[in-house]
């Protein structure tokens, strides 16, 4: 029987016209459910936390800025910077903590600060993207007011850049790895009773309290892996928990600090994505 080639064409056209409408169709639906949960307003509780001038006050919240990796995020003058740009992923942008130009010092008071600091969203309740909130939810009252204290009172910095987006595969990412940090306010309870702070001290509850900054990157049980989301060119964190075999077992406190200190693990691989803030701990 000869080829009819007409009808053949006709048919190839069909496929592709239905797989061009299933592919449509599957990137409007992605779009549509990333959308709902990047435009997701949040109810917030009322909360207030003490601010003062007093110079202790604020020396306490730069220590806070300080150990809590502020600086390896925002920059060493807090102005902003491109932390990651990846056109596969996304690009994540830390904003200027200033009250220069582009810095949202000047508009934010203290509610602001609270909420995106403790719950990771913007003033219109929105999720802020890549902002590790759920590390600093459990700050006390005290040490989020003093951090706050503090960035109200750091010089001016002129730096317009502009904000986080994520790219149509970074909205497939957001949807499929169910361990990806981008949207920390949905892994908030956010009406929780505040958890109690334990006193200042060298014990085994206070270091827990620190030690809530590590997570992001180490896991919530520090045993450390493949950070989600992360590009494949990272390596994995390391495991720093006492365990035989892990990292933490077969360092002695000085050397911790030593390793810590370079922060060697990110920088090694970029400048730009130094981000682990071990190397603040010892300011």
């Amino acid at each position: 029987m000869p080829l009819n080639r007409k009808r053949v064409t006709r048919w190839l056209v069909r496929i592709a016209v239905v797989l061009l409408a299933v592919v449509l169709l599957a990137a409007g639906g992605v779009f549509a459910l990333s959308q709902s949960r990047l435009t997701h307003a949040y109810t917030l509780p009322n909360e207030t936390v003490p601010v003062s001038s007093d110079p202790a006050f604020i020396a306490r919240g730069r220590h806070v800025a300080v150990i809590s990796g502020c600086i390896s995020c925002h920059g060493e003058q807090l102005a902003g910077r491109v932390v990651f740009d990846n056109p596969m992923v996304g690009r994540f942008v830390a904003a200027n903590l200033t009250r220069g130009k582009g810095g949202v010092g000047s508009k934010f008071g203290d509610a602001d600060w609270v909420h995106a600091i403790r719950h990771g969203v913007h003033p219109d309740g929105t999720s802020l993207l890549a902002m590790p909130a759920r590390e600093f939810y459990v700050l006390s009252d005290a040490d989020l007011g003093a951090l706050i204290a503090y960035l109200k009172t750091i010089p001016p910095v002129d730096n317009e850049i502009a904000g986080s987006a994520l790219s149509p595969i970074g909205r497939v990412l957001l949807l499929t790895i169910k361990d990806i940090a981008l949207l920390s306010a949905e892994r908030i309870d956010h009406n929780a009773p505040r958890p109690t702070p334990p006193a200042v001290g060298v014990t085994t509850d206070y270091g827990k309290y620190l030690a809530v900054r590590c997570t992001g990157c180490h896991g919530d049980t520090l045993s450390g892996g493949k950070i989600p989301g992360t590009p494949p060119e990272w390596p994995p964190a390391l495991n720093i928990t006492p365990y035989p075999g892990a990292a933490l077992a077969q360092w002695s406190q000085a050397s911790s600090s030593a390793r810590c200190a370079p922060a060697r693990r990110r920088a090694a691989i970029n400048s730009t994505i130094a981000s682990c803030p071990g190397k603040y701990w010892a300011r």
